[in-house]
């Protein structure tokens, strides 16, 4: 069974960092996509970053310059470092995986936990 374990969420200062890590575990070929997504409180999830298995990324432009998503595809991970973090980054972080092909099916998308990311002020 494949699933998606995010970790590295906590509590931080304005200003601070945290990196986020997910692992994907399971029988598991190739993965597309890896993405970070947020639900901050009372607002819709929304995309935060993703890593296309070539490499090329995207960003939301709220933390554009200040997270960086990257990925070792190696070993199914994807990692969101995050710097100059604002309470309004405070939310629920997701980490979610399109297209993944293990030996007998494609998953078309999976999304893990979640993980507390809180940053006072």
């Amino acid at each position: 069974q494949v699933q998606l374990v995010e970790s590295g969420g906590g509590l931080v200062q304005a200003g601070g960092s945290l990196r986020l890590s997910c692992a994907a575990s399971g029988s598991i070929s190739s993965i597309n996509v890896m993405a970070w997504y947020r639900q901050r409180p009372g607002k819709e999830r929304e995309f935060v970053a993703r890593v296309i298995s070539g490499g090329k990324t995207d960003y939301l432009h709220l933390v554009k310059g200040r997270f960086t998503i990257s990925r070792d595809i190696g070993v199914n991970k994807v990692y969101l470092q995050m710097n100059s973090l604002k309470p309004e980054d405070t939310a629920v972080y997701y980490c979610n995986a399109d297209w993944i092909r293990t030996p007998t099916t494609t998953i078309n998308s999976l999304w893990g936990q979640g993980t507390q990311v809180t940053v006072s002020s």
